[in-house]
């Protein structure tokens, strides 16, 4: 009779440096800019890996992809869970689908072979420099936000995590984009930080960053985000969560 030995112990500090810059090699390398565009990002994981994820690049027809995620839970298993969600939507937005129908796709993969109670909350977009166009389909992130002359408002609607329900359906949305307006996409780590007084960071915090940097690079604007999100908290809560954050800015 065959029997099963598991070698194993507690995870050592080699070993979780070596998860650390695994998930980073899966991460966008820098910004991306062209002519009319500029994206950068953010990554704060809670511990040395986190279940957040993010990734943008040109596709085959000229337009840009972008997705991010957050997974449920915290730290290796949520990073390898992570993992394996990047994995299948890497295969899947090479097809060229619209956003809804690659989060359907990618629920229907993550329930081929699922983890027990895990899930990920998604957003895909596609956008057209030449048209100034996005279009996105949300599998329950946080709402983005468009950044512009006329204030900060929220953009399209909600929808159900992926993984969690078979046969879930998605809606597009789309939004011309005016120039030198920013679209910001943040996993919920962004928005539920709060300061010593319990008041959380806010859109109107987020506009007046963005008048003050408005002239600045993606990767500049993001980077006073940051910044001004740990002066924010401090005296308040502590980082509880993965936070990532990707910024989408047009020159103007």
């Amino acid at each position: 009779m065959l029997t099963k030995t598991y070698v194993g112990g507690p995870i050592t500090e080699y070993e979780r440096e070596e998860a650390r810059q695994i998930q980073l090699s899966l991460l966008p390398a820098g910004p991306l800019s062209g002519p009319s565009y500029e994206i950068a990002y953010r990554f704060s994981p809670f511990a040395e890996v986190g279940g957040d994820f993010a990734d943008f690049f040109a596709l085959p027809d000229g337009q840009l992809g972008l997705y991010m995620g957050d997974v449920v839970g915290k730290g290796l298993t949520a990073a390898l869970y992570a993992a394996l969600v990047m994995g299948l939507l890497r295969g899947i937005h090479k097809a060229g689908m619209e956003p809804a129908a690659a989060l359907a796709l990618l629920n229907e993969r993550m329930l081929v072979r699922p983890v027990r109670s895990r899930f990920a909350a998604t957003l895909y977009s596609v956008f057209n420099p030449d048209t100034r166009k996005l279009v996105f389909s949300n599998a329950g992130l946080p709402l983005p936000l468009l950044i512009s002359e006329s204030g900060c408002t929220t953009l399209g609607e909600g929808g159900l995590p992926s993984g969690m329900f078979p046969h879930a359906t998605y809606e597009n949305y789309s939004v011309e984009l005016s120039p030198g307006a920013a679209v910001l996409f943040a996993t919920d780590g962004l928005h539920e930080l709060r300061d010593r007084y319990n008041r959380d960071f806010g859109r109107e915090r987020l506009l007046e960053i963005w008048q003050l940097c408005r002239r600045k690079s993606a990767d500049e604007l993001l980077g006073a985000l940051f910044e001004e999100a740990r002066s924010f908290c401090l005296g308040g809560s502590e980082q509880l969560d993965d936070i990532t954050a990707v910024i989408l800015k047009l020159p103007g």
